[in-house]
Order: structure tokens, then C-alpha cells, then sequence
């Protein structure tokens, strides 16, 4: 049974409290993401399948669904596939559900001479991403940040050569997977281009690089170095970074800290106090509320509980802490859940009173 809180209400705008929450200075509560994609569908009521080249329907679902629950960052994202699809991967889009791999766009690594580099304003489906992150930022860009998905070059590499085989050339042929991932980066420097041009800052995604999927010898090798050139470029144009890389990653965080991430977004198979103890002194931490099985599946009173539990972890972290889900929401998410996330952020408030966490347990 759901137990129903207070609804709060904010003060500030998105983008008032977080300038003010990098320089120090007073904020009304925490910023809080309740990392929303194909969920912003149910928002406007159409399908998944209707975001597919149209950048308009898009744009509507993510604005409508930040004005709806009021979170602290737009992301501007379907699926992780719109680099390797305009690459010539092979994408399947069910009606009602999110995007998946049907085939990469290698047969074989000796087809890798034909592989270009993306054209962002022509390829795929990438110009109706631009399309929606240009309109989203006509809408609000003037009170929240916006930002554009951006898959970084590692991850894009398994989709052009598919995840098995490039697990395999990792060992048998590096030299062959060092020139994916200057292709895939080429087209992801490409991409940030275009996703800057339209006011948006790029938002990393790089789930391949996990340690639940690579040893950090290999993200060492194969993945940093394309990751922090990336990362650079961002920065070059006055941009900040955040980094989110799925599953397991605390073998990984100073790596990550070193590539040059601004802020890194915390899977929930990670403790977030550890990310705080390891790197809270390099960067912010944002994470980690299951997606799954309490964003999805939970009560409003879960929620509330991960929330107060997050925040008595990372709250403190001395570069500062988001409250955010731990990936991105399943597109089924309860509304109701969204909102008492929004609405514990609201009720623990600032400054965080310890007396406050030990009274929000449950």
C-alpha cells in the first residue's frame, strides 16, 4: 500500500539552485533527477514508438514532464543506439517500448574501412534529436539545464561489432578495437558538436565500459583514453561533464575522476558512501535510487525511505550530491513515485539536518 506525503514546493528555479549549490551558497533543498527518458511518453500519452524521427513529440514529453514534476535536469534521450544507428547499425523499434540492437553495422572487423563518421544534421535519427533538444531548450532552457544523451566511444565501438565480438577482439585483436573507438569517437566529437550548438551540454553514457562487463586494465586501455578526448573536447567549449557508467564501477571511480568528470552518476550496484569516501573530494555524486525495484516497483513510502537513505550516504560529499535514480527509469515508472521523489528532496530540504534523516526512517 502507498502511504501519501505532503506534496512540497519549491523556491527556486532549476537553475538558480544549482548555480547556487556550486558556489556555496544558500539553496531551498537539494537538486534531485529522477532520470526520465521514454517515461516522458506516459506524460503526453503516446508510445514509445511515436518519439522515433520526431524531434517535435519528443521535445513536447520532456517538457511536459519536467513541468509536471519540476526535477532539476532535462536529458533529452530514447536509447543508447543513435550514434551506431547513424553509424549503419541495425535498430528495432517496438511499438511501446524502448529501442533495441537488432544487428551491428559490422559483419566482420575487416569491414571496418567502410565505417564513417557521423554527419549529426543527416544521419539516422539523429538531426530529430537535435531537432527536440533545440525546442526543449526554447521552452524552459531559461529556468533548467538541458541536456542531449551523447553514448561514448567505447560502448558505440560494441554496438558497430556487437558486444561478444568486441569482448573477444579486446584480447585477440586490440589494434582492431582501437580503431573502432577512433571512429566511434570521431562521430561522438561530432555529435557533441551538434548537441552545443543547440544550447544543450552533452550527457555521457558509457554502459560498456562497466566493470561488470571489462576489467579496469581493459577500461584502462581501450575505453579511458577515448573517454577523457571526449571529455576534453566538452570542456574546451565551457562545458561541464557528467558521466554515468553502469553496474559496478568502484574500481573504476578515480579512473573516471582522472578522464576529467565533473559529476558521475552512481548505478545502484554501487554504495554511493563509497563513491563519496573514494572520489566526493574530485567530483559530485549523483545516484543512486534503484530504478527498478523501487522506483518501479516500489511504494510512494520506498521511495521516500531510498531518498532519506541516499541522502544520509552522499548528502554531505564534500564537491556536493544529486539526488537521482541509479539508471534511467523504466518506462513504466508510477508518476506517484516520480513525485515522492521530488517531494522527499523537498521535505529533507537545506541544510540537510541529521536530526531529520534519523526521524524520515521508516
Amino acid at each position: 500500500m502507498s502511504i501519501q506525503f505532503p506534496v512540497q514546493t519549491d523556491v527556486m528555479s532549476p537553475l538558480a539552485r544549482l548555480a547556487a549549490y556550486s558556489r556555496g551558497e544558500s539553496i531551498d533543498r537539494l537538486p534531485c533527477v529522477p532520470i526520465i527518458g521514454n517515461t516522458a511518453a506516459r506524460v503526453i500519452g503516446v508510445k514509445v514508438s511515436q518519439f522515433r524521427g520526431n524531434g517535435h513529440v519528443i521535445a513536447e514529453a520532456q517538457t511536459a514532464s519536467y513541468r509536471k514534476f519540476g526535477y532539476d535536469v532535462i536529458r533529452v534521450f530514447t536509447d543508447l543506439y543513435t550514434l551506431a544507428e547513424a553509424m549503419g547499425a541495425v535498430v528495432r523499434y517496438p511499438e511501446d517500448e524502448t529501442a533495441y540492437l537488432a544487428a551491428p553495422a559490422l559483419d566482420s572487423i575487416d569491414d571496418i574501412a567502410r565505417l564513417q563518421p557521423v554527419e549529426p544534421h543527416k544521419n539516422g535519427n539523429l538531426p530529430c534529436h537535435l531537432e527536440a533538444m533545440k525546442r526543449v531548450i526554447e521552452a524552459v532552457g531559461q529556468e533548467v539545464p538541458v541536456t542531449g544523451a551523447l553514448t561514448c566511444p567505447f560502448t558505440t565501438a560494441s554496438f558497430l561489432i556487437g558486444a561478444e565480438n568486441l569482448v573477444r577482439l579486446v584480447i585477440k585483436n586490440p589494434e582492431a578495437v582501437h580503431r573502432l573507438c577512433e571512429v566511434a569517437l570521431e562521430s561522438a566529437i561530432r555529435y557533441a558538436t551538434a548537441i552545443i550548438e543547440t544550447g544543450c551540454t552533452p550527457s555521457l553514457t558509457d554502459p560498456m565500459s562497466s566493470s561488470t562487463v571489462i576489467g579496469p586494465r581493459q577500461f584502462l586501455e581501450f575505453s579511458y583514453p577515448y573517454l577523457k578526448r571526449l571529455i576534453d573536447f566538452i570542456h574546451s567549449h565551457d562545458k561541464k561533464v557528467t558521466l554515468h557508467i553502469c553496474g559496478k564501477t568502484e574500481k573504476i571511480w578515480q579512473a573516471m575522476a582522472d578522464a576529467g568528470a565533473d559529476c558521475i552518476s552512481i548505478d545502484n550496484d554501487a554504495r554511493l558512501r563509497g563513491a563519496v569516501e573514494s572520489v566526493g573530494d574530485r567530483l559530485r555524486i549523483m545516484g543512486n535510487v534503484h530504478p527498478s525495484e523501487i522506483m518501479l516497483q516500489g511504494t510512494t513510502a520506498d521511495v521516500r525511505q531510498a531518498v532519506f537513505d541516499c541522502v544520509a550516504q552522499a548528502g554531505a560529499s564534500p564537491r556536493g550530491y544529486i539526488i537521482a535514480s541509479g539508471c534511467s527509469l523504466p518506462t513504466e515508472t508510477p508518476f506517484s513515485n516520480i513525485q515522492a521523489m521530488m517531494d522527499a528532496a523537498c521535505e529533507i530540504g537545506w541544510p540537510i539536518s541529521p536530526d531529520l534523516l534519523s526521524r524520515g526512517q521508516i
